[in-house]
């Protein structure tokens, strides 16, 4: 069998990829299997609510990891300066308002292969950030992303 009758294999998440990050590049974290078998695929803690300042970081890395993105969800009430598309590597990426609430990002990568990852809010402790993010990308977690950040005291506000 020559390369050229062998069938493409699609990208997957990396294992152990961990972006951690110089100024300017997004702080992310992606699950490591690539079976995607937990709740969510992946943590992603901007620095602001401004989107169109956090959101061109995030593809980039994302891009980098997983291939061309077509689509992000978010929840337009949670982020500031929120565009209807935005061109990162010479390729339109739509932005979809979703009621997905603040704690979560839905990316789609081609048409319908879709990861959702929690967003840490931008003011949370050092360690209550790096903890959810760590539960998040954990192959066997069943929390949601609003659980996560509770559990974690990563969220705003109190959990009462």
């Amino acid at each position: 069998m020559t390369s050229s009758d062998t069938p493409p294999v699609p990208r997957r998440l990396p294992s152990g990829v961990h972006e951690a990050v110089r100024p300017g590049c997004a702080l992310l974290r992606l699950e490591t299997t690539a079976s995607r078998e937990g709740v969510l695929d992946g943590a992603w803690w901007p620095r602001s609510r401004d989107m169109g300042a956090e959101l061109p970081a995030l593809l980039s890395a994302l891009i980098a990891h997983l291939g061309p993105v077509t689509r992000v969800g978010l929840d337009t009430a949670a982020w500031e300066g929120l565009p209807t598309r935005i061109l990162v590597d010479d390729r339109v990426v739509h932005i979809d308002s979703f009621p997905v609430g603040d704690d979560t990002v839905l990316i789609t990568r081609g048409d319908r292969d879709i990861f959702s990852l929690l967003v840490v809010p931008p003011d949370a402790a050092p360690d209550a950030a790096r903890t959810a993010m760590a539960q998040a990308v954990r192959a066997d977690n069943i929390s949601q992303a609003e659980q996560i950040l509770i559990d974690t005291g990563s969220g705003r506000g109190s959990s009462g």
